[in-house]
């Protein structure tokens, strides 16, 4: 009991006390003079040219990617072509007439090659000559010798069938390979 009233005797004591607000004014003034000298840094990767992209892995499709990069510290070029490999598709027109059971239109296909010629002819079952098979086909073929599948000379090969999309090829990298050569001197 006697800390209620104790309580209520500090209640009754106790004044209520309200603060008046006090304005300030801070004024200052100032001057900084500042001088520095600062140097920057820049490391950055060095410059490359990156050869596209060309996958042919896992498909069925004859053709077969090139590409390369040239890079200097002024100048970066890449390049990429696929092309066509004849053979794989003189391989694939063969087993699909074969597939469709037209055994003589296969082997003709493939008697298109100088080689496969030959190994026909020396195993004594020549290659079919205008829908002639067997001995007619031989003497159609021994008789006409300039109608026979012959090899390619390496210039033939590489200079002798070239296309307007080769051409231009051809033109691109050569303008490549002179850059190439006036960046390095």
């Amino acid at each position: 009991m006697k800390k209620h009233i104790l309580a209520a005797l500090v209640l009754c004591l106790s004044s209520s006390a309200f603060a008046e607000p006090i304005e300030t004014i801070n004024t200052t003034d100032s001057t900084v003079n500042s001088t520095s000298n600062s140097t920057t840094t820049v490391n950055s990767p060095p410059p490359s040219a990156i050869s596209p992209s060309i996958n042919t892995s896992n498909s069925d499709l004859c053709t077969v990617g090139v590409a390369g990069a040239v890079q200097t510290q002024i100048l970066g070029i890449s390049a990429g072509k696929t092309f066509t490999e004849k053979n794989c598709v003189r391989l694939k027109n063969a087993k699909t007439l074969y597939d469709m059971g037209m055994k003589v239109a296969a082997v003709s296909v493939m008697c298109q090659d100088p080689d496969i010629f030959d190994a026909m002819m020396n195993a004594g079952t020549p290659c079919p000559y205008d829908g002639l098979i067997g001995a007619e086909a031989k003497m159609m073929w021994e008789s006409r010798t300039e109608e026979q599948p012959a090899e390619e000379t390496v210039a033939e090969g590489i200079l002798g069938n070239i296309d307007e999309d080769q051409k231009s090829t051809l033109i691109g990298g050569g303008i490549v390979a002179l850059l190439a050569i006036l960046l390095l001197l």
